[in-house]
């Protein structure tokens, strides 16, 4: 090539054109002028090797070796270097090394306009080839980073839901590294996986951090819970409204202020969920039903419950079963308005009345006493969560349940 004897005259000068090139770069590039991020030998070294391998392609006329080009891009992802500076640097890099290709051609009377057009087709040929190989290996590396920041985070997550972290120093540099404040009110979310490997949240982390609310997350094989920072004023609502719109079965556990609490948080949460029907999404939050709490985490009390005070209902023929165990539902959703029952079911209120009447005679509980209603609502709130409770497939649709 005619360029052999420009580019071996260039080569012997590496070491300064490796210094003025990384001078250039650091002045036309932002990012390279910091030099807690990239350090000036660090760019001049970089800047020599990818230079002494583009001039041995004119030297010696040899396949460019890309593999200064591919430490480079992996350095710089390590570094956290934007892949676009990256690249422009690299453009810059070739520009200022074409330059001293020219300049120094002039000194070589052989080297015609002819030669110049073909290196400089050549060159930029080149540069093509070494952007590929950078943001290749920007972008691998890039994506092991990512990774390793996953499994990373995930481990901090996991490490406080199981309470893992105890000392006050490590939960603090825990929350920081998660990006979450260092103090609460926090509030743990769990939400149920309808599929193995299924996320029921997709996108939900990005969603509430746009709204204002930091939060971390783990996905597990039947659940995903994360733990939420509510400093935002407006923090309930704002995370109620995208919770539901993921529609998905989510239950959240009451407001706390210590990360000590965080496992029992999330036991609140676990409970608040299985307050929820089994087959119909919802957001239920642990304080909305006290009630519904209590009988979650005493299932096998809660069975006998349902027994003891609905047998007679639920030994009753399906059909009929079904029928006043909804009125009953009905009629506790509508505060005990057997007009507003009647217009859920599409009955008559009379309808209503007499069906709540033969459920007061079937169990011997009139719907008048305080302790009486008391026991048929919590049995109710029994043969919806708890599995396994006699008529439960028939209560499951809830206390609210549809039809008449």
């Amino acid at each position: 090539m005619s360029l052999t004897e420009v580019s071996g005259a260039l080569r012997a000068r590496l070491p300064e054109l490796g210094e003025r090139m990384a001078l250039r770069i650091r002045a036309e590039v932002e990012a390279y002028a910091d030099e807690s991020l990239i350090s000036f030998a660090s760019l001049r070294d970089s800047c020599g090797a990818n230079a002494d391998q583009l001039l041995g392609r004119f030297a010696r006329d040899a396949e460019p070796d890309v593999r200064p080009a591919e430490r480079t891009g992996r350095l710089r992802a390590e570094q956290g270097v934007p892949l676009a500076d990256t690249l422009h640097a690299y453009r810059i890099g070739f520009e200022y090394l074409w330059a001293r290709l020219v300049e120094e051609a002039q000194r070589h009377p052989e080297v015609t306009d002819a030669h110049l057009v073909a290196g400089s087709s050549e060159i930029w040929a080149q540069f093509g080839r070494y952007a590929e190989a950078v943001a290749a290996a920007y972008r691998e590396a890039s994506a092991d980073l990512a990774l390793q920041r996953e499994a990373r985070r995930s481990a901090l997550v996991e490490a406080l839901f199981t309470g893992a972290l105890a000392e006050r120093t490590t939960l603090w540099e825990t929350v920081r590294q998660l990006g979450l404040p260092e103090r609460g009110p926090y509030a743990v979310v769990a939400a149920s996986v309808p599929d193995p490997g299924g996320e029921p949240l997709p996108g939900i982390e990005a969603a509430l951090r746009r709204t204002g609310v930091p939060s971390a997350w783990r996905l597990l094989p039947g659940e995903q819970i994360g733990l939420l920072a509510l400093a935002h004023p407006d923090a309930g609502s704002l995370t109620h409204r995208a919770l539901t719109l993921r529609n998905a079965r989510v239950g959240v556990s009451p407001r706390f202020d210590s990360l000590r609490d965080t496992p029992q948080a999330l036991r609140f949460a676990r409970l608040a969920l299985a307050g929820l029907p089994a087959d119909a999404p919802g957001v239920a939050h642990f304080d909305d039903s006290p009630l519904a709490m209590l009988v979650a985490a005493a299932p096998a009390e809660a069975a006998r419950l349902a027994e003891v005070v609905l047998g007679p209902v639920l030994r009753l023929p399906a059909a009929e079963r079904t029928r006043l165990l909804r009125t009953l539902g009905h009629w506790f959703s509508a505060g005990g308005a057997a007009g507003e029952a009647a217009s859920r079911l599409f009955i008559h209120p009379n309808t209503v009345r007499y069906r709540l009447r033969r459920i007061e005679k079937l169990t011997g509980r009139s719907l008048a006493e305080p302790a009486h209603l008391a026991d048929l609502g919590t049995a109710l709130h029994a043969l919806r969560l708890v599995p396994g409770v006699a008529g439960q497939g028939v209560a499951g649709q809830g206390v609210a349940g549809q039809g008449s």
